[in-house]
């Protein structure tokens, strides 16, 4: 690995266009396991009575094995250099999709999506050197259009996958799939040039505990994390169980188009709703956005319980998912913020912690509550949003000390 590229560093605008693209097509990735494998299991031997279960058993697992790694992802890029942790990410990804093609059964598979976790830390590293370079009064926006691209390819990747999956199969989106990503680690390794010079040459390991240090010594750090943990949990309690929600209001002939229509459309809606969001705390403050939209989130997650057709449950989720994904944008602004530049890296490298981690306690909560209706996922994840909002007040009140 080398640490510094002699030449003069791209600009801040090739930076977050690269990146953008590099987040719209991990998140393409992640969205399309997430909404087909519910469909996929069967074929992997899984009965059909089983199959809300090992919806969320095989989400929560494939989460577990990657968080360990993450301080050190952090270390790594402060030791060495951002971009070839950045990479490793989605070389990661592309042996993911691999696994998942070759899988003949349900652990195989587990094992494939258990890859993806490998993953985890890019996008607080991306983060970090967009915040470095970008002006400060444009941090809010900038960062907004860059984690747009993560709630928009996670649900406009269903939407341009549902048709491949009726007609050809899971196995061949994953192969698609593996292209792009392909494309992407060509494009991240040739496409820009990082001026990052690592200055920490003490131990990886000491870095990579001193980074979770950072955190917890920090109270308004302490606090927000689990803020945001209680926030992600909410949404993956519901989102991996929505795939299951369309199926069992659409009897058509084409569950895999229905599946990524709804998704889709609420693509759309993160489109719109998380840059106009990120614009405004721009100008009115971080906290305060970020506590109008968890608020508005709290009032919808009941109402697609409620949805008697295919067609309101779809425009109330899309409605839902303009929410959650400006909460998402948000609170990754909130929380570049909140970290001296000096240690940035490292910190925002815990950026997708909490939604690992919900990624592993909301599939396997909503496991549970699912006996009874998958529909129970939307008042359950009203409930953990609420204590997550706070949590969330509770961080401001830390925080407010803090230069806005």
């Amino acid at each position: 690995m080398t640490s510094q590229d002699p030449r003069p560093p791209s600009p801040w605008s090739l930076l977050l266009a690269l990146f953008t693209g590099a987040t719209f097509i991990e998140a393409l990735f992640w969205g399309q396991t997430t909404a087909f494998t519910p469909l996929y299991l069967p074929h992997l031997g899984v009965p059909p009575v089983e199959v809300a279960r090992w919806t969320g058993v095989s989400v929560a697992l494939s989460s577990v094995i990657g968080i360990p790694f993450i301080p050190l992802w952090g270390a790594l890029a402060d030791r060495y250099a951002r971009r070839p942790i950045i990479i490793r990410s989605f070389v990661a990804h592309l042996l993911a999709a691999i696994v998942m093609v070759l899988a003949r059964n349900i652990w195989m598979f587990v094992l494939g999506r258990a890859l993806m976790s490998f993953a985890f830390g890019n996008t607080g590293l991306m983060m970090t050197a967009l915040s470095d370079r970008a002006p400060r009064h444009r941090i809010g926006l900038v960062l907004s259009v860059m984690n747009s691209a993560a709630p928009v390819g996670a649900f406009l990747g269903p939407l341009l996958g549902g048709r491949v999956v009726d007609r050809w199969g899971f196995p061949t989106l994953l192969e698609l799939d593996g292209a792009l990503l392909i494309l992407v680690i060509v494009t991240l390794t040739f496409g820009y040039r990082d001026a990052f010079q690592g200055t920490d040459r003490g131990s990886i390991l000491r870095m990579a505990v001193n980074s979770v240090r950072l955190i917890w010594e920090s109270p308004p750090l302490r606090t927000l994390f689990p803020a945001l943990f209680l926030l992600f949990t909410g949404w993956m309690t519901a989102l991996v169980y929505i795939p299951l929600a369309v199926t069992s209001l659409y009897r058509g002939p084409a569950p895999g188009t229905a599946v990524g229509v709804v998704l889709g459309l609420s693509g759309f809606a993160a489109l719109l709703f998380s840059p106009s969001l990120g614009y405004l705390a721009d100008r009115v403050g971080y906290w305060r956005v970020l506590f109008w939209a968890v608020a508005a989130e709290i009032l919808l997650w009941p109402i697609p319980a409620l949805a008697p057709t295919i067609v309101s449950f779809g425009i109330t989720w899309t409605l839902l998912s303009g929410c959650t994904a400006s909460v998402f944008t948000l609170s990754f602004a909130v929380l570049s913020r909140s970290v001296p530049s000096d240690v940035r890296g490292r910190v925002m490298s815990f950026a997708f912690l909490p939604i690992n981690v919900g990624s592993i306690v909301g599939p396997a909560f909503g496991s549970i509550i699912t006996k009874s209706s998958v529909f129970a996922v939307f008042p359950g994840a009203a409930v953990i949003t609420a204590f997550g909002l706070g949590a969330l007040v509770i961080a401001g009140r830390k925080a407010s000390a803090l230069p806005e």
